[in-house]
């Protein structure tokens, strides 16, 4: 985050809440309207899009006007919220990644390997 971020939030913007990652939320003070307001994040650490979970992205992008409270049941089928771990030690390789070994499991008699000739 720049000098500049930080200097227009301690001016203009109004702390509405933090989530788990520590990232805070943002919206101008001054703004006429719910319409006219703006809405940011200050990411905590690197600033990666990934790391605000759905309810605050539904806030920052206007979906909603309720600023969530982290008191949100959850619903039977949903998964805690994890950033984007492309790039990292943590990504997804399926079987036959060169980083899991290279080897994958032998194909069914539908499928025939082209040779070039």
């Amino acid at each position: 985050m720049t000098i500049g971020t930080r200097l227009y939030t301690w001016l203009r913007g109004e702390a509405v809440g933090t989530d788990p990652f520590g990232n805070r939320y943002y919206r101008s003070k001054n703004a006429r309207s719910v319409r006219l307001e703006r809405r940011w994040v200050l990411y905590q650490g690197e600033p990666e899009a990934s790391k605000v979970p759905p309810q605050w992205n539904a806030w920052l992008h206007r979906t909603t006007d309720v600023v969530p409270s982290g008191n949100e049941p959850a619903r039977p089928w949903q998964k805690p919220h994890e950033p984007n771990q492309t790039g990292t030690a943590l990504a997804y390789r399926p079987p036959g990644h060169t980083y899991r070994g290279g080897q994958r499991a032998k194909a069914t008699g539908d499928y025939e390997p082209w040779r070039p000739s």
